[in-house]
Order: structure tokens, then C-alpha cells, then sequence
């Protein structure tokens, strides 16, 4: 790896004007009237009684299209209403086993971990929800899924399931909603922010609105750079498509423009913390600052100059943890 972005001084100050379409409010809302959340779990069972400290639950919430999302919950046993995470899952994995996810129980909070429809197969313990969406040709991998059309696109199913996840988070039993973060890295950065800014765009002052933003290298932010900057998938993934669908850039980058992170970090209200690595190629350093530097609420940022795609790693777990801490107390 080698710096092959920005110097620090212009990143610092990158802030670009990307696309955004003028009905970008008006899909999400009516995204969002179509696919409501519900306040409670469809269902929820106690499990992994071994974790002896925990309190574990499998969970299976609303999504897209009232389609079944699975998630866990897991948090501190006999413990008051906690702050919690509402937590995604980077590109290719799912929610695994609830063994995978107790740093933010062990440190006092509790935690939502929801599953990523149709992926899973990468790494990690895999997932259990499958896409239930529109299929098209497209790329391997999910970046060009229904990439025709923003309604059919792989990313409103998934960013709807996301902001779901939130709304029926806020009613679990445990769980204190005026302390509230959503959270992840990578693709559950991007995540992270969709949903945070989609949950803002939903509050009709009848739920206490979310605390922050957590976004660990955040991918899926500005697209005509990131596309045009990096060989590295899943950004890769798009140049495969329009290598052999050549009548289609127009069309593409049209999707693309309503899933991009910058539109949604511009709406998100709270704090919000960022991290980036300076030798990122996977997701270029450049469009992690476009998002940060666009946040409409007050947020930091954890810069790494000689990591890549990793970031801090746990150099950043224990920054989220102290942040979330002075945050929610």
C-alpha cells in the first residue's frame, strides 16, 4: 500500500458537490410510507444460554416489503435500560454467531446486530436472511443488483431494512431509546449513516430521536469518484457492469446518486464519528471525508495514516466504546 489520495491538508477540506437527485426527500419518504416499521419484533426467542454473562436473543424484525430481517440482541445480564448500538455488517457477511459480536455488551451497552439480506457467504459465520428483491443481470456480488432502476436497487431494500431495524430497536425491552447509536464499518458504515439519516428524515416527534453515528471507513459515499479512483472491489464490481453495458453509465450513476452517503450524512442531525486509513484502496480516503465533511450534525473523525481498509481495528473500538460513553452518560 502507498498514499495514492489527497494529502491530509486537502482532505481535510474536501468537500465536493456530488449528485443529488431533486426527488432524493421525496423517494426516501415514500420509500419509508411503504415500508413502515413495527414497533416490536416479530419474533424474539432467548438463546446461547452459555454466553452466562449475556442475555442473548434471536430476533426477526420487518424489513423491506415486510420481508423477515433477522437480528440479535444481546446486552449485559440483569442490567438496567442501557445505551444501545444498532449495528451492520460489512460487505459479504451477515450477522453470524451472537460469539462474534460481545465487545459492546462486555463494555456496558447493548447491542442490535442486524443481518444483511442475501449476503453472508464471504466470511465470517454467515447470514440467515436471503433477498427477497427483483432480479436482473448483474455483476457478481450485490453492487449492481436492480441497479436499473433506484426502486429495484439492491441498497433501498437494504437501507430500509437498516432504518427498520432502529424503530423496533427503540421498543425492546432493556433497551433506553434517548441513548441510542447506530453503527458499523465498511458497507455497515454506510449503513450506519443511511440509517441514522433515514431514521431523522422518519421522526415525527414521537420517538426520542438518536444520539449519533458511528461510521468505521464508511463505503457507498461518493461513487463518481470512488468508481473512477480504485481497481479494489466492491467498487469494482460497477466497472465490471458497464465494462459489458456500455449504454448504461447515464442509468447507473443515476441509481447510485440516491444511495449515496454524502446525501444522507448531509441530513443526519446528533454527533457523529468517523474513521478513515489514509492507504485505503478499498474505499479511497477521499470519499470518506466528502460524507464527513457533509455531516449535518457535529462529528469527528479518527484518522489511521498507514492503515488501509482495516482502520484503527481495535484501536477504533476502543475510541467508539470511550466516545459512545461520554456521549450517552
Amino acid at each position: 500500500m502507498a498514499f495514492f489520495d489527497l494529502p491530509i491538508e486537502q482532505l481535510r477540506a474536501y468537500k465536493p458537490e456530488v449528485c443529488e437527485p431533486a426527488d432524493f426527500d421525496e423517494f426516501w419518504r415514500a420509500t419509508l410510507e411503504e415500508n413502515p416499521a413495527a414497533s416490536e419484533p416479530l419474533e424474539i426467542a432467548r438463546v446461547a444460554e452459555h454466553l452466562s454473562t449475556l442475555d442473548v436473543f434471536d430476533l426477526t424484525i420487518q424489513g423491506y416489503g415486510s420481508q423477515p430481517i433477522k437480528a440479535w440482541y444481546i446486552r449485559p445480564r440483569f442490567s438496567e435500560p442501557l445505551g444501545t448500538v444498532v449495528s451492520y455488517i460489512g460487505y459479504g457477511g451477515g450477522r453470524g454467531f451472537p460469539e462474534e459480536h460481545v465487545s459492546w455488551a462486555t463494555a456496558g451497552f447493548s447491542e442490535v446486530v442486524v443481518d444483511s439480506r442475501g449476503q453472508g457467504g464471504s466470511w465470517s459465520a454467515g447470514g440467515d436472511t436471503p433477498d427477497q428483491g427483483l432480479m436482473e443481470p448483474s455483476a457478481n456480488g450485490v453492487m449492481t443488483r436492480g441497479i436499473s432502476h433506484p426502486n429495484n436497487y439492491y441498497y433501498r431494500r437494504l437501507f430500509v431494512d437498516a432504518a427498520n431495524a432502529v424503530v423496533t430497536a427503540r421498543g425492546l425491552e432493556g433497551v433506553d431509546p434517548s441513548k441510542m447509536v447506530t453503527a458499523g464499518g465498511s458497507q455497515g458504515g454506510a449503513l450506519s449513516i443511511a440509517a441514522a439519516s433515514l431514521d431523522y428524515m422518519r421522526q415525527d416527534g414521537a420517538a426520542a430521536p438518536l444520539a449519533g453515528a458511528i461510521a468505521a471507513v464508511p463505503f457507498l459515499s461518493h461513487f463518481e469518484r470512488a468508481i473512477g479512483l480504485t481497481n479494489d472491489y466492491p467498487y469494482q464490481e460497477v466497472v465490471d457492469y458497464l465494462n459489458t453495458r456500455r449504454n448504461m453509465v447515464e442509468t447507473v450513476f443515476n441509481t447510485l446518486s440516491y444511495f449515496d452517503g454524502v446525501n444522507f450524512a448531509k441530513r443526519i442531525g446528533g454527533k457523529g464519528l468517523y474513521s478513515v486509513g489514509l492507504m485505503d484502496t478499498v474505499v479511497p480516503p477521499s470519499t470518506v471525508f466528502a460524507s464527513y465533511n457533509w455531516f449535518g450534525g457535529e462529528a469527528k473523525i479518527e484518522v489511521y495514516p498507514y492503515n488501509g481498509h482495516e482502520g484503527g481495528g481495535p484501536y477504533q473500538v476502543r475510541r467508539e466504546i470511550e466516545w459512545l460513553r461520554t456521549l450517552v452518560s
